[in-house]
């Protein structure tokens, strides 16, 4: 017979989080409604990131410039996520980790040079 109860703390501990996350997302929720803090209207559904109104037909064309400054930001992004820990180990990378992370550096400026001279960075 498998004894289970060595499981208990891994069950008590993902019940205890299960909780406190239900708690966290559901008791603010519950506040806002009895406080009256949850009255929508226009200024509140409004868009505000986006640039879009948000409820209208999915078939609808917007700009493509969205899609580009997102997609820079992604990239750039991983870059600074790549270069702490190339600064961390380029004592053991030495002049080759360097050289490497210099060429990466490299493509990333041309792109982002492509991008600006292409107008993908103005903003009207």
């Amino acid at each position: 017979m498998v004894d289970l109860t060595q499981y208990l703390p891994i069950l008590l501990f993902l019940g205890v989080a299960l909780g406190l996350s239900a708690l966290f997302v559901f008791l603010p929720m519950g506040v806002a409604r009895l406080t009256g803090a949850h009255k929508p209207d226009a200024q509140k559904m409004s868009e505000y990131e986006c640039g879009f109104p948000a409820f209208e037909d999915a078939r609808d064309r917007f700009d493509v410039r969205f899609y580009l400054v997102a997609i820079s930001f992604i990239l750039f992004d991983l870059e600074a996520s790549f270069l702490f820990p190339w600064a961390v180990s380029l004592d053991q990378t030495g002049w080759v980790g360097w050289g490497s992370m210099m060429i990466f550096l490299g493509i990333l400026a041309v792109g982002l040079a492509y991008e600006w001279k292409k107008g993908a960075l103005d903003w009207e």
